[in-house]
This record gives C-alpha cells, structure tokens and sequence, in this order.
C-alpha cells in the first residue's frame, strides 16, 4: 500500500502548525486542568498534533478537500 496514496499533503503550513498548537494547548489539560473532566479533552489533542505532524487529514482526504497550495499530481 502506498502511504502518499492513504496520507496524501492536503493541509497548508499555517494550518500545520495551528494544529500542532491546538493539540499541544489540549494535551497541557491534563497537567494543569482548570476543571475537572477535561483529560480526556487533552487525550484528544493528539488527533491535531498528528494530523498536523504528517500534513494529511483523514476528513479532507474522504472528503476531497485539501488546503494545501501545491497542487497533487493524479495518477490514472
């Protein structure tokens, strides 16, 4: 299987980047939750840090949408 075919780039680096500060600002919850219930909110932060670390989103690949500025080749 071809992992460029199952993760295609469809993020922008900006985008990247947020998602790995959103997924970061999640994790710290549970060190420093202000309230009670919110680990499993920063459990939830690694989807964005990894989603953001690899450059793919599962939705915007089921989806067809990509935010990405370069353009993807497509193979016949």
């Amino acid at each position: 299987m071809d992992l460029a075919r199952l993760l295609p780039k469809n993020e922008h680096p900006i985008e990247r980047v947020v998602r790995v500060l959103l997924g970061v600002g999640l994790l710290s919850l549970l060190a420093v939750g202000p309230v009670p219930g919110w680990g499993l909110a920063g459990l939830i932060g690694i989807v964005p840090i990894f989603t953001g670390a690899v450059g793919s989103c599962p939705a915007y690949t089921l989806f067809g949408f990509s935010t990405c500025p370069t353009k993807t080749k497509t193979e016949s």
